[in-house]
């Protein structure tokens, strides 16, 4: 999939090796820099949410607490291929030496991340989650949700009085928002950051798979099940209703693009993370509400994942000193994450500022009412630690749903594209 993408992100890496993994100071015997400040190459990705601006913020805020750093920031060439894009400059040998919501599955069984200690983190609410057997290479800061964010305008001009709980009462929606002449969802796939499809699919596996099984994906990844699980079989047949003809709109579209598409009233429905939150200007967080994907009997299923923070490489010149200085960016730019990013902070007694918009209180009661009296489940494709999926398998599965969405494959072709997939990368 998008190979002349990939072509390009490998011709930015080789524009980039020479940065990445720099250091200024000779190591000590401890892994310390010897004197001087210390060069550290930080990964980064950027969104309409997240802009160069607030990375640079973010950058000096936590240098002011840990003196003696040089950062030099790396950007990866879209969010969605920053995973790709680290293990094409580890593949050069220059691993970043700090990274920002990098998955670390694979590069952290075989000894390329620095671990941290629990000792380390005493101020994490859950500091093993994400872990590999129970060893943290990655910090577990935020807490984010998947979701339906709708526009209350449109639902009532066509006459929807409740927000859907069932999976019928969304067809019936859906119907009704085409005789009034409104596209139900904006889904946008477009490259090189379109992982609408793939945020909208989750939400059915969610419901779909791990709700009812959750130990699918252990069963999965050793061989008991496949796609072809009438489960997941379930969860791909709903994405191909969902996406039924004049559902779905602006496939083509970018991330920003089906964003500001949305914002602009040219759709009803868009299935998204809880990030969005942040999207919206004043004069319109009052305009969109918010639901969890409807499931058969109406109860209330919601994927989440806490994770997503700093990991460090185990070769960086200063590994304690790179540790601290992700630890304290976690901290320091807790509000900023919050803020800007949606992010749910997953640090003790972390009070969210008061000022935040309105969405974002709305999905944290949302995600604490799916904690208390639903079900949270892992996200597919950031379910994190092990049992994982392999890597590259998720971009196989934007493929694979682009083709569903379009009509140019079915369920069973889906499930087979899938299948071959799975098993050659866990080759």
């Amino acid at each position: 999939m998008r190979r002349a993408i990939r072509r390009a992100a490998g011709a930015a890496v080789l524009g980039l090796v020479m940065l990445a993994g720099c250091s200024t100071g000779a190591a000590n015997t401890d892994g310390s820099a010897a004197g001087g400040d210390v060069g550290m190459s930080l990964l980064t990705f950027e969104t309409p949410n997240l802009t160069a601006a607030y990375w640079d913020d973010a950058i000096a805020r936590t240098n002011a607490k840990v003196p003696g750093v040089k950062i030099e920031k790396l950007v990866a060439p879209s969010a969605e291929q920053r995973n790709e894009y680290a293990r094409q400059l580890d593949s050069t040998g220059s691993l970043p030496d700090i990274m920002v919501a990098v998955d670390p599955a694979g590069m952290a069984q075989v000894g390329k991340l620095a671990e941290f200690s629990k000792g380390e983190l005493p101020e994490w609410t859950d500091p093993t989650a994400n872990s590999f057997n129970g060893k943290i290479y990655q910090l577990p800061t935020n807490a984010q949700t998947w979701q339906v964010y709708y526009q209350k305008a449109a639902f009532a001009e066509a006459g929807i009085t409740s927000t859907p709980a069932t999976w019928d009462e969304l067809q019936v929606a859906v119907g009704k928002l085409k005789a009034a002449g409104t596209t139900p969802f904006v889904i946008g796939g477009g490259a090189p950051d379109g992982l609408g499809p793939r945020w909208t699919f989750s939400q059915l596996v969610a419901t779909e798979v791990y709700a009812k099984d959750p130990q699918w994906l252990g069963k999965l990844v050793a061989g008991k099940t496949d796609f072809s699980d009438p489960l997941f079989v379930s969860a791909a047949s709903r994405m191909k209703e969902l996406a039924g003809k004049e559902n779905v709109d602006h496939l083509s579209a970018t991330y920003a693009e089906a964003q500001s598409d949305f914002l602009a009233g040219k759709g009803a429905m868009y299935p998204m993370g809880s990030w969005f939150s942040t999207a919206p200007d004043d004069t319109l967080q009052d305009q969109i509400g918010i639901f969890t994907m409807p499931t058969k009997d109406g109860s209330l299923v919601m994927p989440a994942y806490t994770g997503g923070g700093l990991s460090v490489s185990a070769k960086a010149d200063d590994v304690a000193k790179a540790k601290r200085w992700a630890i304290e960016f976690s901290k320091l730019n807790a509000d900023g994450g919050a803020r800007y990013d949606g992010l749910f902070v997953a640090l003790k007694d972390y009070k969210p500022p008061t000022d935040l918009p309105p969405l974002y209180s709305v999905g944290l009661d949302l995600y604490e009412k799916g904690r208390s009296s639903g079900k949270v489940t892992p996200n597919f494709g950031n379910e994190g630690g092990i049992p994982a999926l392999p890597s590259g398998f998720m971009a196989q599965v934007d493929a694979g749903l682009i083709d569903l969405l379009n009509g140019r494959s079915d369920v069973p072709e889906f499930v087979d594209t899938l299948n071959a997939a799975f098993k050659e990368l866990s080759g």
